[in-house]
């Protein structure tokens, strides 16, 4: 069944989808009245719909039955990921959000080669941004994860303070996931670095701010290959895979 997500909480019978969403139902997938399809809104609850009317750029729906939203993980995870060369980043976005993550936001350390100026970073974020929705659809995920903007190295600690937990994987060693993350976590910050990993002062100052080092294992990952492996292990641990 198609998988949409709306704007705001629904409380009505009936509700109207708009711009891409209504494009793409009406012209791509080609749906017409009394087909299905499924919303799921802010409030974490899923709605099974049936299409009752179209017009310009408009797809109305009729609210079948709501229920919650089974999809989402019991643990938020916060990635922060550090920028790297190309479109590296995307295709880890894509597969952080299949995976569950709950937000990611980009940052800027010492060993990132790519260094973009401030427009060029907006542009990026509005196309993450997009990945990241394609994906939560494709992966019937609950919510649509957010994709921040690039922060620096340094406010990593208050950006990730929200969260139980902050763990930062180093290539140099670190605990061992399992001693750090328990099976109830409900919330975590996962924090991987750069195609060149992370300077030992870095990883000094995140401990001094009460964040954990931790391993992935005696192999070296590439940048792009650490958030996918961390998000996974998180996931497992905390019986999100299951």
């Amino acid at each position: 069944m198609a998988w949409f997500f709306a704007d705001t909480d629904i409380t009505t019978e009936n509700y109207t989808l708009t711009g891409e969403d209504a494009s793409h139902i009406a012209r791509s997938l080609r749906m017409k009245v009394g087909e299905k399809l499924t919303l799921c809104t802010p409030d974490g609850r899923r709605h099974e719909c049936e299409i009752t009317a179209f017009s310009r750029d408009e797809v109305v729906v009729r609210i079948l039955c709501s229920t919650e939203c089974e999809q989402e993980p019991t643990v938020k995870i916060s990635l922060f990921i550090a920028l790297m060369k190309g479109d590296k980043l995307d295709d880890v976005i894509q597969k952080a959000v299949e995976l569950g993550v709950h937000e990611i936001t980009p940052f800027l350390s010492t060993r990132c080669i790519s260094r973009p100026d401030e427009k060029s970073l907006v542009k990026k974020q509005q196309r993450w941004q997009k990945i990241a929705d394609n994906a939560a659809s494709q992966a019937r995920r609950g919510i649509l994860p957010r994709v921040n903007p690039c922060i620096d190295i340094a406010d990593l600690p208050r950006a990730a303070k929200a969260c139980e937990k902050a763990i930062v994987f180093y290539e140099c060693g670190g605990e061992k996931l399992r001693d750090l993350i328990p099976a109830d976590s409900r919330s975590l910050a996962l924090i991987t670095g750069s195609e060149g990993g992370f300077e030992e002062a870095e990883i000094e100052t995140l401990k001094a701010a009460g964040v954990a080092v931790a391993t992935l294992g005696r192999r070296i990952l590439r940048a792009q290959t650490a958030p996918v492996a961390a998000i996974s292990a998180a996931m497992l641990l905390t019986g999100n895979l299951e």
